[in-house]
């Protein structure tokens, strides 16, 4: 059984800065992408940030420049340091990874885990 737990969510004025942390446990034999992602209320799930396992990124447009994501293999962790928060940036922020368990000796399994969410609440 691999989760994914994340922290850091909470209320913040704009302008102002938080840091989200994701980290995986359980059967983990390696983790490919991780990745977050976010729901506003009334919209559908969007693409944040990711990262690969030797440290490519990606970003949405909406970001860019503000976000920065990040990752410790050793620990199975995902960050993401988010600056200049505007109030468009509410919404509950969500961690994925591929994460790869072995199931046997010489059989792996590939899986998408996401976490249960965290709630950032840009406001004054």
């Amino acid at each position: 059984q691999v989760q994914l737990v994340e922290s850091g969510g909470g209320l913040v004025q704009p302008g102002g800065s938080l840091r989200l942390s994701c980290a995986a446990s359980g059967s983990i034999f390696r983790i490919n992408a991780m990745a977050w992602y976010r729901q506003a209320p009334g919209k559908q799930r969007e693409f944040i940030a990711s990262t690969t396992s030797d440290g490519n990124t990606n970003y949405a447009d909406s970001v860019k420049g503000r976000f920065t994501i990040s990752r410790d293999n050793a620990k199975n962790m995902v960050s993401m340091q988010m600056n200049s928060l505007k109030p468009e940036d509410t919404a509950v922020y969500y961690c994925n990874a591929g994460v790869v368990t072995r199931e046997s000796p010489f059989r792996y399994k590939t899986l998408e885990i996401w976490g249960q969410g965290t709630l950032v609440t840009v406001s004054s």
